[in-house]
């Protein structure tokens, strides 16, 4: 693909002030004469300097005064990130040389880039497609261990493998459509249909797989949704402040405190969760109380894991009300159920052994499956506990880590496009429609995967074509 930026850019690749240096970056058909305008090389200049090799030299403010002593890596088109001739510049991590260097390369000919302009140029070079340049984003940004496996896999072209191999199915299809449609008039059938549904029925499920990987890849991306609920004043939000070792929410004996959803999140062993504090569940005539309890049921029923608080020091009455509320609103089929017996230094033994029984009991005849775990927000007691059932109950995020997942909201939903053709392609054949209907829904199902990679976005009969002239002998 052609470069759509002809001219030289330049951008601090680091940010200045928080450690020993700072990286500045150029790229274009002009850099090295710009550098060589700005830094002052001894042994030679960057122009005549040979790629991958870092040259010391010094860098002069217009007045004459020495800015900074600087290393100058140089890389040659087409071996550099960008695929052009690019430079990067270390100095001294100071925000105010960075600025200066930026303002000097610029005076020298350099245009400020735009935000990821450096990637988008890698792409549009050729360096890497669409799904991989989005995926630098994910691996500057992932905070665990789980989260820059599966985005280091996806840099390096694990799912645009993938797809990749999806497409060339999708394409062998395509052509023999398009064949048949090219010699309509001579009646020949070039893709016998029970290899395309053969087809269809193989790629439907590479799809479906593919999607579905989706909730799971979104966990390891963005944290596993953990729901904290509970009755007014059971000590949800001392829980969230607990976990997190801050206070991050405002923490009161009066019931109805927390009147919307807090959200924050929590590395244990290398798995990512977000906790979502959210309003008591009660009767209430507040109006803002009330769409704060409404918001509580929507985060239950989009939470993954669901952290139940039970005040165990309350009376058997409000006991068994505020659990079996608990349970009208938590979805066991497909959520993990935590019930936290809170509140465990307000408590004698006596009265504790006979509560714990009826949650037990309750638990028991619910048919439903959860885990009971003892607790003290306010001390501390139990945390340990919590997080290390949190952790196995999601480990199998990082033992997958290496898998392909679908991380990235555009891809999922390029896919689900890609599936729903691909189906209808599927019920076309069976019922005998015409094969210039049914390669309408091929084409659809391509540019799906297209639009993933970056790559064929208008694709059309004679883009199909021209494949099947570079690889077939027609007309012999």
């Amino acid at each position: 693909m052609n470069n759509l930026y002809t001219d030289t850019i330049v951008a601090p690749a680091t940010t200045p002030g928080t450690g020993a240096i700072s990286i500045v970056r150029t790229s274009g058909p002009d850099c090295f004469k710009i550098v060589d305008a700005v830094v002052k090389i001894n042994s030679t200049s960057i122009s005549k300097a040979s790629g991958y090799t870092i040259h010391y030299g010094d860098v002069y403010l217009p007045d004459g005064k020495l800015l900074d002593e600087v290393l100058v890596s140089v890389y040659r088109a087409p071996h550099s990130y960008t695929g052009e001739d690019s430079v990067e510049i270390s100095t001294h991590a100071s925000s105010y040389i960075v600025n200066e260097l930026v303002h000097l390369l610029t005076e020298a000919g350099a245009r400020f880039a735009e935000p990821g302009e450096f990637t988008r140029r890698a792409f549009l070079n050729g360096k890497m497609d669409l799904a991989q340049a989005e995926a630098v984003a994910d691996v500057i940004s992932s905070t665990t261990s789980a989260s820059h496996r599966v985005a280091m896999n996806q840099l390096k072209g694990s799912f645009s493998k993938e797809l990749e191999e999806l497409r060339e199915q999708l394409l062998e299809m395509a052509s023999l459509l398009e064949l048949e449609l090219d010699f309509s008039e001579e009646d020949v059938e070039f893709a016998p249909r029970e290899k395309l549904l053969e087809l269809t029925e193989k790629t439907v499920s590479h799809t479906e797989k593919l999607s579905s990987s989706f909730r799971q890849g979104n966990m390891i991306k963005n944290g596993v949704p953990v729901a904290i609920i509970g009755a007014a004043n059971a000590g949800k939000s001392t829980l969230l402040n607990a976990l997190l070792g801050e206070d991050r929410a405002i923490v009161s004996d009066i019931p109805g405190t927390t009147r919307d959803t807090i959200e924050e999140t929590l590395n244990i062993g290398g798995i990512l969760f977000r906790f979502i504090d959210t309003a008591g569940i009660r009767a209430s005539e507040d109006s803002i109380e009330k769409l704060g309890i409404e918001r509580t049921f929507r985060k239950i029923s989009e939470a993954e894991t669901v952290l139940a608080l039970v005040d165990i020091s309350e009376n058997e009455f409000d006991l068994l009300k505020n659990i079996q509320s608990i349970f009208e609103h938590v979805g066991q089929s497909n959520q993990k159920l935590f019930i936290l017996l809170n509140k465990t230094d307000k408590i004698g033994p006596l009265e504790y052994n006979k509560n714990v029984t009826i949650i037990n009991s309750f638990v028991s005849s619910s048919n439903n499956k959860a885990d009971i775990i003892e607790l003290s927000a306010k001390t501390g007691e139990g945390l340990d506990k919590l997080k290390e059932a949190l952790y196995k109950s999601e480990n199998g995020l990082i033992a997958n880590a290496d898998s392909t997942f679908v991380t990235n909201i555009r891809h999922y939903e390029a896919l689900v496009q890609a599936t729903s053709a691909l189906r209808q392609v599927h019920a076309s054949l069976l019922s005998g429609t015409p094969t210039y209907l049914v390669a309408e829904d091929l084409r659809n199902a391509l540019l799906s995967i297209n639009l993933i990679l970056g790559k064929d976005l208008n694709l059309d009969a004679e883009t199909i074509l021209h494949r099947i002239f570079q690889s077939h002998c027609i007309g012999k």
